[in-house]
């Protein structure tokens, strides 16, 4: 069934999410953001390098984009994740990403001149309420006196870096494949990682975070972009895209299975007006609304 390759990439991110959770108490954030992405290129080598060599001479000139990208996606975006692990929870950090598409909506209106519909605007509005419910926990003028938590806020930050990443990836259009586009920002993140790497506390990899290492690279970078690029082949990138809205979900029960984390009346009220928010930006309530007008008329 096409519908489970966007399933499992979505089920596969959610798990990514309570891995670097779990990964806050075993490694510093900087020397996992490193392992992470070299495991993944590690991982692709055997496959992308010799068609990286053999098309060396047309990627050179797209090089500043590929840096770009591997700054927004896998360097702010991951590396912020691990960084907010140490101060919000999982399922805080699950409904936040669900805001990517939101996010994207407003930085192509804001930078790009994109128009935004009524019911775009209308789910922002909803998206924006149940944001703030969310980071009030439950009292949202308590932000006014305590403010953000601040790993709510960098998984803001690397939501909106990702947010970003999306619109250029599309507006540039790397067209090497999907595959050697992934890698060549990969190896980029890598290099620009290992800076950062050194400044960590202490790069050892304990016993009990190989697996937490392993599942980041391999399973987060490698096989959930496997199933998402198959989930848009089969299914298109609108109809996939909706999948995303299933990652607050996944990573609550996950977390709340794996980690005893509790699921507290704040998340259900403030992640569903992010969910209905983003869902009316998407088109998917517009389109039930403009059927159901028709079929009244």
């Amino acid at each position: 069934m096409p519908v489970l390759f966007p399933l499992l990439a979505v089920l596969i991110w959610a798990a990514n999410t309570v891995v670097s959770k779990a990964a806050a108490t075993v490694f510093d954030p900087a020397a996992i953001s490193f392992y992470r992405w070299l495991v993944a290129a590690l991982v692709l080598s055997p496959f992308c390098l010799r068609p990286l060599w053999r098309q060396r001479h047309a990627l050179l000139p797209h090089l500043p984009r590929f840096a770009v990208l591997a700054v927004l996606g896998m360097v702010l975006y991951q590396c912020l994740a691990y960084y907010a692990a140490h101060s919000t929870s999982a399922t805080n950090m699950g409904v936040i990403c669900a805001l990517i598409p939101l996010l994207g909506l407003l930085l192509n209106g804001l930078v790009f001149g994109q128009r935004v519909g009524p019911a775009a605007m209308l789910g922002v509005a909803l998206s924006l309420a149940g944001v703030l419910y969310l980071l009030g926990r439950g009292d949202p003028a308590s932000l006014l006196a305590a403010g953000v938590n601040r790993g709510d806020a960098l998984i803001l930050v690397g939501s909106t870096a990702y947010a970003l990443y999306g619109i250029l990836l599309k507006r540039w259009a790397p067209p090497f494949g999907p595959w050697l586009n992934l890698y060549v920002q990969v190896l980029l993140a890598v290099a620009m990682l290992a800076p950062l790497a050194l400044t960590a506390d202490s790069l050892a990899i304990p016993p009990q975070g190989v697996g937490l290492v392993l599942f980041a690279g391999i399973a987060s970078s490698v096989l959930a972009a496997y199933f998402w690029m198959r989930g848009i082949e089969r299914l298109g990138s609108e109809r996939t895209a909706i999948f995303m809205n299933l990652l607050p979900l996944f990573t609550a029960l996950i977390a709340s299975a794996l980690l005893g984390e509790t699921i507290h009346a704040h998340h259900w009220l403030g992640g569903g007006l992010i969910l209905l928010g983003v869902s009316l930006t998407q088109g998917g309530f517009g389109s039930v609304l403009k059927r159901w007008r028709l079929q009244a008329g």
